[in-house]
């Protein structure tokens, strides 16, 4: 990190190329420079929140979104249902992060690659070999290769391949009845096309309860408190010392960085004024 910022600190004096560009990708990292922050064009891309936009987003994600390559298995019922338990199982994974130590001994960062390259193997070992799923093969390579490379903790690697053997099993492509969690509300849907399945997934609860994921509903006190808690640091950080006498107390601070946030934020569109200056014309 130290060179990084070496680095992009000596290349205005390099004078390089007006179309030069330089990209970074990174992790979230605490140790990442300030001043390449503050001299860049910042995107971040983080996952969605809740069970329903997470599963939302994993039908957003290629090559899944794509219709051509969704309905190309030779086995279409099989692997959309197993498919769809993929994706609950990436959501179901990351959704319980949000409950701290009860979810994960350690916080791992799972993200959409992971996800895309179990959607392949998935789709290429259910056609290789239409006579019987080899399910072994597909909760070893999901479970230990793909999400498990990111596992350290030996606890939470046993957990892994027991919650992917819920979703990866045979039942969730033979038995319609199938239930995900013990209330029924999260299931594998019947065969269906790609709008089917995200027509069920738009249905699901917005807020789902703990259950869902195994946990005592005392359990989502612990997650509320952690997102209150990030939500309030977060806030905090926002308060800046200016290390003199005169600077202002924090409050003050703090209020002239939300006017200031305010102020750039436009404000609601007023349509009846709109109307009246711009009045429907149908000639």
């Amino acid at each position: 990190m130290g060179k990084l910022e070496q680095i992009a600190e000596e290349l205005p004096g390099k004078k390089p190329h007006r179309e030069f560009r330089l990209w970074l990708t990174s992790y979230p990292s605490t140790a990442f420079p300030v001043t390449v922050l503050q001299n860049g064009v910042k995107m971040t891309n983080e996952p969605p929140m809740g069970l329903k936009a997470n599963l939302q987003g994993s039908y957003a994600t290629h090559p899944i979104s794509d219709r051509s390559w969704f309905e190309s298995s030779t086995l279409p019922k099989i692997f959309r249902k197993l498919l769809f338990g993929l994706c609950f199982f990436h959501a179901f994974i990351q959704e319980r992060r949000l409950f701290g130590p009860l979810g994960w001994n350690i916080q791992y960062q799972f993200n959409e690659s992971d996800l895309r390259i179990s959607a392949r193997q998935l789709i290429i070992f259910i056609d290789e070999y239409p006579e019987k799923v080899p399910l072994d093969a597909l909760n070893y390579l999901t479970g230990e290769c793909n999400y498990g490379g990111r596992v350290t903790d030996d606890k939470d690697r046993t957990l892994m391949e027991v919650i992917l053997k819920t979703f990866y099993c045979e039942e969730t492509y033979a038995n319609d009845d199938y239930k995900f969690s013990p209330s029924g509300i999260y299931y594998a849907p019947k065969f269906t096309d790609y709008d089917g399945y995200m027509d069920y997934i738009k249905k699901l609860p917005q807020y789902p309860d703990p259950e869902v994921y195994g946990f005592h509903m005392n359990a989502a006190i612990t997650k509320n408190q952690n997102a209150t808690n990030l939500t309030l640091s977060t806030i905090l950080l926002t308060q800046q010392n200016s290390g003199g006498g005169a600077g202002g107390n924090e409050d003050e601070i703090m209020n002239k960085l939300a006017d200031s946030i305010l102020s750039e934020v436009p404000l609601p569109f007023d349509v009846a004024a709109a109307e009246k200056k711009y009045p429907i014309s149908y000639t």
